[in-house]
């Protein structure tokens, strides 16, 4: 219905122009015509406030003001009636003709249904997950890796080239750590009486980590100097650790095209480039020991240290760097980053960095997702029964499986904490959503199935005949998959498909429930709800697709 709705808005915006050459209106300047869906289906498919904005600078009533508008909207097939309600609505009701040939057009497109072309194939990086390559992504780390994968599978269906990246912060203090850390547990696994370092990683698994060496290479570290086995250690445990996130993520379905290393930001020169075209820029300065980005030049509350005074590049000067590479390097049209909380106060000083190397601070765009709380029993669950630290991803795909971890991490808004019932998760019935929508796949399965097995052929279908209320209301809903992608990949938030995979199959158990599809003594009616039900199967497999899910053919 994305077509029809810009159809729409172009008879709007003419019949506006219509009205003030004619003199019914006085000239203005039109806004921007938008069309919203009424909550009450009582007033039509689409709904314009437009008489309300244009009631003061055209010295009218707006319900006068709409009466005037309508008399010039052109009526074509697509529309059954265009009505003006209190206090100065203009309502737009669909025909149902046009609805039901609307299935053909679903079917037509099949598996690509939904696919637009607002991108218009600009290129787009969405960056997530990035976490330190210190140990196992933790369930937190999933939200945004749910996150960052669906919204990208959206901005594709929406006609971008979409580029996924993951970003290995593999240099610098916490990688010092996790290095002498690792020596430490491989030390204390001889019997030698060694402390970890202090703010190093205490974790069970950095144990096992250096068990799981020993079990490779043995004691052969014991003989070498200290800061040579440092080095080689890390490096193996490095390897490990990366291996590990990457399992856990293909577990999930989260794919990358790119692994990119900050190693490689300092091996490359580009880290020295960026200093040096800031320093010309103006925008460096030596002050208290460090060097700082001036970012109140550029309308920043307080300026940044970028190279401590030990020399130490900070987290926020490779970030500079790394975002230099993606828009004057690589030359993305948009670069999408995904965030956890702790990440907020980062935005506009990265935003003002990207300013002064000469890209472009709007065409970065920073999501922030909120904390995750699991909850089993009612109660939260802050510690892992396996292994007495935080619970891992890997443990809750365990537990729910990969479909309902893929589901719930995406099920709120990306600025709302969340809540993630283990036990409704599991749960085989209409209360867990995830179940309840893919059940509703494998039911339309089941229908297409016994139509095969009874041998109906019903290419020749004639959808006119979907006329009942169930029907249309069945087509209106399929038509919104369009809207929903162009909505989301605008607002970047891809947890509407949430939403509307359980309205759709709400829908389609209300139009299974109340219109036989296949009656042997109507053959006609029985084809035509066949091709509707088809249609349903496409558009919901389509969104189960978009949010890394599967579509069951059996339950």
């Amino acid at each position: 219905m994305l077509a029809v709705k810009k159809e729409l808005a172009e008879k709007l915006r003419k019949a506006v122009e219509q009205a003030i050459e004619v003199g019914k209106l006085p000239p203005l300047d039109v806004p921007e015509m938008y069309l919203e869906k009424p909550q009450n289906p009582e007033f039509g498919d689409y709904a314009s406030g437009l008489a309300l904005k244009l009631a003061k600078p055209a010295k009218s009533r707006p319900m006068t003001i709409a009466e005037n508008i309508v008399s010039f909207i052109e009526k074509g097939d697509e529309l059954k009636s265009v009505e003006v309600a209190p206090p100065g609505f203009i309502n737009f009701t669909l025909s149902e003709r046009w609805l039901s040939s609307q299935v053909e057009a679903v079917l037509t497109a099949g598996e690509n249904y939904g696919t637009i072309g607002v991108g218009n194939g600009k290129r787009v990086q969405v960056e997530f997950v990035s976490i330190n390559p210190t140990g196992p992504l933790h369930a937190g780390h999933g939200r945004g890796a749910i996150l960052g994968s669906a919204l990208a599978n959206v901005l594709s269906a929406a006609g971008y080239t979409v580029e996924k990246e993951y970003y290995f912060n593999d240099a610098g203090n916490q990688m010092n750590l996790f290095y002498r850390t690792l020596y430490a547990r491989y030390l204390q696994s001889y019997g030698k009486a060694v402390g970890i370092p202090e703010d190093g990683y205490a974790g069970a698994y950095m144990v096992d980590l250096a068990g799981e060496i020993i079990g490779e290479v043995g004691d052969r570290f014991l003989a070498m100097n200290e800061e040579e086995a440092i080095a080689e250690l890390g490096k193996i445990g490095l390897a490990k650790i990366i291996g590990q996130i990457k399992k856990d993520l293909q577990a999930v379905r989260v794919e990358f095209d790119v692994w990119f290393t900050e190693r490689s930001l300092y091996e490359n020169g580009q880290f020295d480039k960026v200093t040096k075209i800031l320093t010309e820029k103006g925008y460096m300065e030596q002050k208290e020991g460090a060097t700082w980005f001036v970012s109140t030049k550029l309308g920043e509350d307080k300026d940044n240290v970028i190279i401590r005074s030990n020399g130490m590049p900070t987290y926020f000067a490779t970030d500079i760097a790394y975002h230099y590479n993606k828009f004057i390097e690589r030359g993305f049209d948009r670069v999408i980053d995904v965030w956890g909380a702790d990440h907020q106060g980062h935005i506009q000083r990265l935003k003002a960095a990207v300013e002064a190397l000469g890209g472009s601070g709007d065409a970065l765009e920073i999501i922030i997702h909120q904390l995750v709380m699991l909850k089993r029993g009612g109660e939260v669950v802050r510690i892992s029964k396996r292994s007495g630290d935080i619970i891992t991803l890997r443990e809750v795909i365990d537990e729910v499986g990969t479909d309902a971890c893929r589901f719930f991490f995406l099920a709120r808004s990306a600025n709302s904490q969340m809540e993630f019932d283990l036990d409704l998760a599991k749960k085989e019935s209409s209360d867990n959503p995830v179940f309840y929508v893919q059940y509703a796949h494998a039911r339309i399965s089941s229908i297409l199935r016994l139509a095969n097995e009874k041998g109906i052929a019903y290419a020749d279908g004639d959808t006119s005949l979907l006329t009942s209320e169930p029907e249309l209301a069945l087509i209106r809903k399929l038509m919104q998959l369009p809207e929903l992608i162009e909505m989301a990949s605008r607002t970047l938030e891809p947890h509407h498909l949430t939403y509307y995979a359980q309205d759709l199959a709400t829908v389609f158990h209300s139009f299974y429930k109340l219109c036989r599809v296949v009656d042997e003594d109507n053959e006609s009616m029985t084809k035509a709800r066949l091709k509707l039900v088809e249609a349903a199967k496409i558009v919901l497999a389509r969104t189960l697709r978009l949010m890394g899910m599967t579509a069951p053919e059996t339950m």
